[in-house]
C-alpha cells in the first residue's frame, strides 16, 4: 500500500473503506432514523492491520457524521472506544 490511503464513502452501502490489493478495510454503519447512524462493525484484514486504517475509518466516520449532523450509536466495540479516547460521547 502506497502512503496515499484514499477513504472511499459508499453512502448507499452505508460503508467506509479502504482498497488494498490484499483486499479491503471497511466500517459498517445502519441508518437508524431521528439523524443517528449505529456504527456496528470494522473490520480490518490481517495482511493490512497496525497501519491505522481501522482509526483512518473510524476518523472519517466521525467526520461525516458531524457535517450531516448525525447522532453516532456505537455498537462496534472498537468505535466505541475510538470514540471514547476523542473524547466523543455516545
Amino acid at each position: 500500500m502506497g502512503s496515499e490511503v484514499v477513504v472511499q464513502h459508499d453512502i448507499e452501502g452505508r460503508m467506509f473503506y479502504i482498497d488494498d490489493e490484499v483486499g479491503r478495510a471497511y466500517l459498517t454503519y445502519m441508518d437508524l432514523g431521528k439523524q443517528t447512524i449505529d456504527i456496528y462493525r470494522t473490520f480490518v484484514p490481517d495482511e493490512l492491520r497496525g497501519r491505522g486504517l481501522a482509526a483512518l475509518l473510524a476518523a472519517e466516520a466521525l467526520k461525516y457524521a458531524s457535517e450531516q449532523g448525525l447522532k453516532i450509536i456505537a455498537s462496534c466495540s472498537y468505535m466505541e472506544r475510538f470514540m471514547a479516547r476523542q473524547g466523543h460521547a455516545e
